[in-house]
């Protein structure tokens, strides 16, 4: 039901409420907590393969699970947040995404932890978009670009804390406690939430369930069928569901170009060059950070026989580059071309990825390995925040928000496809290696046996060459930016569409 004040003009940021950083720091919790989530399993998949005695496929829907029950509800989630109240909907993401988080960690066989991670996977969906809305809501605009600072450093400090958190917790105390450490916080961030979110006014909408259907069923056929190919011997109902797969997201996009009122993907927003090819840019990022991940783990732990949590120790250079870097490229996007910071990154990101698989080798000493990352810590800052700003800068002020949720639920979408993708070609090239050896019964503390290191290395190494090439689709996509205008006030990257939806305030791996 639409308030009365929807109808006239909106309160005003004070009349919402006087707390309004008591307010972020209480959404701060549940933003924090989700994006801990998509890091932290990442240096746990070994153990947790061995733990339920499920094979590399198994592993790679843990992932894959959680992005697509995250992806295909965002472009809904947050009209939902309009008619009902984005603090109600943050609530109930929070309890849905923490109950879940309990039922992980008591998961007994790798299709029930699949289960609960899909149930996480609806929870964050839900909360990401009410998030960023609320923002927008509680501050004055002069108040604002502070506000989106705080909430920066927040998704990088998330994004380094993931991996070493859940690095520890495995050592100490097992993989089930990368999900029982969110029963706490999720506790303390709904109590804070019922005492210092304010209530807003709500706005009815009308709700595309068709295209949520087409686009939920297109994806799911698509990535069942490319990461199940390899067990199921890419036999013809594989094929079949891949295209079907296809057909299906082809009717969804002609849904959405038909459908009268409030389509999920606004076409026209297409038509901007920027926002087209930035599309295709975050996808490909998206695509590489997903699949990277696995890979990775696997070969730090399985080969170079590291813990978990010196494993994602190996991960910090990374964020700290990025995270220093970020705010000097910030300060000079506006008085240099585009597609010079954008290809560039994006090149040297590729170089950086296909470097990382060229030496994944026992022999290779550590010191070698953490060259490479540290150049995808430079590339990261010349990717995210500038492609953000690029995608949405030369569309009209009205339409800028509802960019930034199209955008955001593109890189989820290439996250996922990037989980499903390197899954199989890790099956692919393991069958190749090492033919007939079982690389799936291990001790999850230790290396694997000598004899088969060098075989499981060469798979691992030889699966990052697809995100390297996927990098170079994006590369070859930003070489087509124009220099965009100066015209009125920019839009944030971060900005939130009518609807509550935002892209993310800052880099965001996938577990």
């Amino acid at each position: 039901m639409t308030s009365p004040t929807s109808e006239t003009s909106p309160p005003s940021p004070a009349q919402v409420t006087t707390r309004p950083w008591a307010a972020m720091l209480a959404l701060c919790v549940g933003f924090f907590m989700i994006l801990v989530d998509m890091t932290i399993v990442a240096v746990a998949q070994p153990q947790i393969q061995t733990a339920l005695q499920t094979d590399v496929n198994g592993i790679v829907w843990v992932t894959s699970a959680y992005l697509l029950t995250y992806a295909v509800p965002l472009l809904i989630t947050g009209r939902l947040g309009d008619k009902y109240g984005p603090k109600l909907v943050y609530q109930v993401g929070l309890l849905v995404f923490t109950a879940a988080s309990v039922w992980c960690g008591f998961s007994g066989s790798i299709g029930e932890l699949i289960a609960a991670r899909a149930l996480q996977g609806i929870g964050a969906a839900l909360i990401t978009p009410q998030t960023m809305a609320l923002i927008t809501r509680i501050f004055p605009p002069e108040k604002r670009g502070a506000a989106m600072g705080v909430w920066g450093t927040v998704a990088g400090v998330a994004t380094l804390v993931g991996p070493l958190l859940g690095g520890v917790l495995t050592d100490s105390l097992g993989w089930e406690w990368i999900f029982f450490v969110n029963l706490p916080v999720g506790v303390v961030g709904l109590i804070l939430a019922a005492v210092l979110v304010p209530s807003v006014e709500t706005h009815d909408h009308q709700f595309d369930w068709l295209g949520v259907v087409l686009s939920a069923v297109g994806l799911f056929a698509l990535v069942f069928g490319i990461q199940d190919g390899e067990k199921y011997s890419w036999n013809a109902g594989i094929w079949t569901l891949i295209i079907g797969g296809l057909v299906v997201m082809a009717a969804f996009v002609w849904w959405q170009s038909r459908i009268k009122g409030e389509p999920l993907v606004p076409l026209s927003l297409f038509r901007d060059r920027n926002f087209s090819l930035s599309n295709i840019g975050i996808a490909s990022m998206g695509f590489a950070i997903s699949g990277l991940m696995i890979p990775t783990m696997f070969f730090l732990q399985l080969v170079g026989g590291m813990s978990p949590t010196r494993s994602a120790v190996m991960m910090v250079p990374m964020a700290l580059l990025t995270g220093v870097l970020a705010p000097i490229v910030g300060r000079v996007l506006d008085r240099v071309h585009p597609r010079v910071i954008i290809a560039s990154a994006l090149l040297l990101n590729a170089i950086a990825v296909g470097w990382l698989g060229m030496i994944a080798r026992p022999q290779t000493p550590v010191w070698q390995l953490i060259i490479p990352m540290c150049l995808m810590g430079i590339a990261s800052s010349g990717i995210w925040a500038p492609l953000a700003a690029t995608a949405t800068r030369g569309l009209p002020w009205h339409q800028a928000g509802a960019g930034a949720g199209v955008y955001n639920t593109t890189r989820m979408i290439g996250s996922v496809l990037g989980s499903a993708a390197v899954g199989a070609l890790m099956q692919t090239r393991l069958a190749a290696e090492l033919p007939g050896v079982d690389t799936e019964h291990h001790n999850a503390t230790g290396q694997l046996p000598e004899m088969v290191r060098e075989g499981f290395a060469t798979a691992m190494g030889d699966t990052l060459y697809l995100p390297a090439a996927v990098l170079l689709i994006g590369v070859a996509a930003a070489l087509f930016f124009v220099k965009p205008k100066h015209q009125g006030p920019p839009a944030a990257p971060e900005g939130t569409q009518p609807s509550g939806e935002a892209a993310p305030a800052g880099p965001v791996h996938s577990s």
